[in-house]
């Protein structure tokens, strides 16, 4: 390892639902469920904006194999503790069939300060994400590596979606998530910015200002965090499968040590507009993986699964480095057998050609995703 090389731990926060085991329908968490959690998990679980969230954070890990062995204790931990209540927690970026007009948000400053700054567009914010951080000490090469980063933001949420189906409907998206997201101001794709100088002079005008407290509240694609020496992907769909979401991570963090390794050797990914990357954005959120990519050096669009052979190659001395081929390898499997917004658009199907009528094979999917929470752990 050269001497300078950053560190590029990683952490992962997921956002959960809670469902009724009885009616698969949302349900508000019990204070006594979020009190054992917290016993067991003191600060590494919290409740999110809405009261049928909970939301969870690893410790920071080294490898795939830490990050693995502490996500399944959190997920295990909330699976046991909500089924004392006669809940079920589900790893899907939407619910297929609950309204965000019957949900209420959790009384705390925090969020009822959210609540009345941006009034009815945090309302629908019935949406569950997955970030990942990963660890570079030094803030102008996190300025730099998010820059070039930006490119393959659209690979990884090609394949984390997990939102088709929106208030009982199929949305004919994959990621119907980001479409809510994306409502709330300062989203979307990063700016490119030059330095860490010039990323703190930009938001701190918006805090100077009282406009927003810190940079917590500038919530890109990919950002520097506010808390942490990291950078932070939140463009993922939540994963209702733990090996997925293990796969994602792997990438993100492989990812951000070939830019580094590109960086040292006076080499970098090629920039290009964010106009053209937004494209590659909306093709994934619309597409998942069954449409492709435009790759803009080729100048075509070229499918997710040439896509994702063409990225574990890129990858692998840097997989390799961190014990993590197998993960990095496993996105060869969900470009090819699809993500769960294909599953789920799947079972939902099968449900219906039983016999189930609409909201019986709503029901089915989300039985489906609280499965898919519980396999591994």
């Amino acid at each position: 390892m050269a001497l300078d090389e950053p560190d590029f731990t990683i952490g992962i926060e997921e956002e959960y639902l809670l469902v009724s085991k009885e009616t698969m329908a949302l349900t508000e968490a019990p204070d006594a469920l979020m009190e054992a959690c917290r016993a067991e998990l003191e600060d590494q679980v919290s409740p999110e904006f809405l009261n049928c969230q909970i939301e969870i954070g690893t410790k920071v890990c080294a490898t795939i194999a830490e990050a693995r062995d502490d996500l399944r204790r959190l997920r295990g931990c909330i699976a046991r503790e909500a089924d004392r209540f006669g809940l079920a927690p589900i790893a899907a970026a939407c619910h297929p069939f609950s309204r965000w007009r019957e949900q209420t948000h959790t009384d705390k400053e925090r969020y009822n300060s959210l609540s009345n700054d941006l009034a009815g567009v945090v309302r629908r914010m019935l949406i569950c994400g997955m970030h990942v951080h990963v660890a570079v000490d030094e803030p102008d090469r996190r300025i730099d590596l998010m820059n070039q980063l930006s490119y393959f933001l659209p690979h990884l949420l090609a394949l984390s979606c997990s939102s088709p189906f929106w208030q009982g409907h199929d949305t004919g998206l994959d990621s119907y998530r980001l479409t809510v997201f994306d409502n709330l101001p300062r989203t979307g794709l990063p700016p490119r910015m030059s330095s860490f100088g010039e990323y703190e002079r930009a938001t701190g005008a918006l805090t100077d200002l009282g406009v927003i407290e810190d940079a917590s509240k500038i919530w890109w694609d990919l950002r520097p965090s506010s808390k942490f020496p990291t950078i932070e992907t939140r463009i993922c769909d939540v994963q209702p499968r733990m090996e997925d979401a293990l796969t994602l991570a792997a990438l993100t963090q492989a990812l951000a040590r070939m830019l580094w390794r590109l960086s040292i050797k006076n080499q970098r990914w090629r920039i290009y507009e964010t106009f053209l990357i937004s494209e590659n954005r909306w093709r994934a959120q619309r597409y998942g993986v069954r449409e492709g990519l435009i790759d803009f050096g080729r100048g075509e669009i070229v499918p997710m699964q040439m896509l994702v052979d063409e990225l574990v190659e890129l990858l692998a001395e840097d997989a390799a480095h961190f014990g993590s081929a197998s993960e990095v390898e496993r996105a060869r499997i969900i470009a090819a057998q699809g993500t769960s917004a294909d599953r789920q658009r799947r079972v939902f199907e099968a449900a219906a050609t039983s016999g189930e009528d609409r909201e019986g094979a709503l029901r089915a999917v989300v039985a489906n995703l609280i499965e898919e929470f519980h396999d591994g752990l």
